[in-house]
């Protein structure tokens, strides 16, 4: 039996975070099954938007406990923000009694139609949890969205409760009567449990590379400031070369060594489990129970590669492509962990090398842009949008404008509503939008947070669409233009879609695409990211993943994407302008 202390001496709840791509689904699915054969009663949820448990375990699942088929003392269940946020709002206007007008009642609904109530919606979902709602399990594990997203649910226990007390009004942006001064004690409660470690533990996932240790290190640090103190590191996917001969191989095992003997001495001093690298799908309850235990996954026969090489252009292509355009918004979207910061930072230089004008920015809590860039070259301008910033920006408009006039008790009211936790998602929302319209006359290469910290944005993107289009008049002078719209413009905005050559990934990007299509957006082209098609290794774990990247990659070209573009695997990722040039 492989060593894994979330296995041996679990909490009764168990959050698995970590960067996009490193592996949390897999390893929160294989420890609720270890548990559950254990004779556990076990729920595992998922606060991921973009969740893909459903395919992880098999089985179809909803925001209830769903039980799992064959494993005994399983249940799972997704949090679905979007059903949340209808019964939240069912649940506020219900508040609101007969007497309210139908004038008023249309007014809170409209409160009540943006992304904050859909954030403290799911939040009311995790905060339930964690205060009780699911008695019965022994254990609940949470497998979370990325790491930014991720940070902002376990932050919110303690904002809200810091933003309720002495505070009778609530928060306009969720309507007058939402109730929120009546869960100010299961807020309380839920931030008792995640700051007890003998209640609450986080498994923080990485794989053993340069940029998921730092971003592991990073949120150690943010969990410890949130009193999230009890935490274990698992470092996934630990890769050791058969053959010292095969030159691709080796250079992987190396990077990996060397990316873990400089892990920041935070992070090193937890204690510290390996999983190893499979050459399998982690999908179906068969090969989760065998990942942490001894039996090893087999090696049957590693399909000899087929000598026909893939012919599908690079970056290189892709940026002509987008050149041809002079100007507009290049949004780059997909999966946590696929190299979505790679590519646009590739796609942004390679603009640049052009001759263009280039602003690169990013949505990502995580903010990797820069450390990938590591340099500056003329016509590029590197930033980020800045939770923190852009509400300090946000707060000082709203008071140099609805504050103008006001006395010091209306501005203090003020203030006081703006200090609400939702203010944030606003904020955010606002700078986006002007990022949007910046592509009228440049080049706007964004960056996208994990598909669903993106989606939610994008989800804000269309209530404030709907918002404006219905206060116009059909006979008014003028036509707006919202950021919606400039998303569906295919003359503005080109959505790049960036997966890996494995099933989740592609399966989500698949996803994803039907999600911006039933937006009105549709994705300009796939780029299909560290395939090992080309490396000429011969190692039998490695040959076995190959076998099955092709079969991915074949899914893309045959059924999925109007143009796709192939990036073979390096054993470093490329970071500096003079690499990410050479790139694109």
């Amino acid at each position: 039996m492989l060593h894994f202390r979330p296995l041996d001496a679990p909490t009764p709840f168990l959050f698995f975070t970590g960067k996009g791509g490193v592996g949390k689904t897999s390893l929160a699915c294989a420890t609720a099954v270890g548990l559950a054969d254990r004779g556990s009663r076990v729920l595992l949820v998922s606060t991921d938007p973009a969740s893909n448990l459903d395919e992880m375990l098999e089985v179809r699942l909803s925001d209830c406990p769903v039980s799992v088929p064959n494993a005994a003392g399983l249940f799972a269940m997704n949090i679905d923000p979007e059903a949340a946020a209808d019964s939240y709002r069912t649940r506020v206007l219900k508040q609101l009694g007969p007497a309210i007008t139908a004038e008023e009642r249309s007014t809170v609904r409209e409160q009540l139609s943006g992304a904050c109530t859909t954030e403290i919606a799911a939040f009311d979902e995790f905060v339930g949890l964690l205060d009780g709602d699911m008695a019965g399990f022994d254990h609940i594990i949470f497998d979370t969205a990325p790491t930014g997203h991720t940070l902002r649910l376990l932050s919110l226990p303690k904002a809200w409760t810091g933003f309720l007390k002495d505070n009778d009004r609530g928060a306009s942006c969720l309507g007058p009567h939402s109730g929120l001064k009546m869960q100010e004690d299961r807020f309380h409660q839920a931030l008792q449990a995640l700051g007890d470690p003998r209640r609450t533990t986080v498994v923080l996932v990485t794989r053993a590379d340069r940029s998921a240790i730092r971003e592991a290190a990073r949120t150690s640090g943010e969990l410890d400031a949130l009193n999230l103190s009890s935490q274990i590191l698992a470092v996934n996917g630990r890769f050791h070369a058969t053959d010292p001969a095969d030159v691709m191989a080796v250079a992987l095992e190396r990077e990996q060594d060397e990316a873990l003997a400089s892990m920041p001495a935070s992070l090193a001093k937890l204690p510290r489990d390996e999983i190893p690298l499979f050459g399998f799908d982690i999908v179906g309850l068969t090969v989760l129970r065998r990942m942490l235990t001894s039996d090893p996954l087999p090696l049957d026969e590693a399909a000899e590669q087929d000598a026909k090489l893939i012919d599908l252009p690079g970056l290189d292509r892709l940026v002509d492509d987008i050149a041809k355009g002079k100007h507009g918004l290049i949004m780059v979207m997909g999966k946590g962990g696929v190299g979505k910061t790679t590519i646009a930072a590739a796609i942004a230089v390679g603009l640049a090398k052009r001759g263009h004008a280039v602003h690169l920015s990013t949505t990502d809590p995580a903010a990797h842009v820069k450390f990938v860039v590591d340099g500056v070259m003329p016509g590029l301008t590197v930033d980020r949008i800045d939770p923190r910033v852009e509400t300090e920006r946000y707060v000082a408009k709203i008071l140099a404008s609805r504050g103008r006039g006001l006395d010091e008790q209306g501005k203090a009211l003020l203030l006081e509503d703006l200090a609400s936790p939702c203010t944030e998602e606003v904020a955010v929302f606002h700078a986006f939008s002007h990022v949007v319209a910046e592509a009228r006359s440049a080049f706007v290469v964004l960056d996208t947070a994990p598909t669903g910290h993106t989606l939610l944005l994008l989800d804000a993107t269309g209530a404030y669409h709907r918002q404006m289009t219905s206060q116009l008049e059909p006979s008014g002078p003028g036509r707006i233009v919202t950021p919606l719209m400039r998303l569906q413009d295919p003359t503005h905005t080109r959505v790049i879609l960036v997966t890996l050559p494995e099933t989740t990934p592609v399966s989500e990007a698949a996803a994803l695409q039907q999600d911006l299509r039933r937006a009105g957006i549709e994705p300009f082209g796939w780029v299909i990211n560290k395939c090992l098609v080309a490396s000429g290794t011969h190692d039998p774990l490695l040959r076995l993943r190959l076998a099955r990247e092709r079969t991915q990659i074949a899914r893309v070209q045959d059924g999925l994407a109007e143009r796709s573009y192939m990036i073979s695997w390096r054993s470093k990722p490329p970071v500096g302008v003079e690499e990410l040039e050479a790139l694109s």
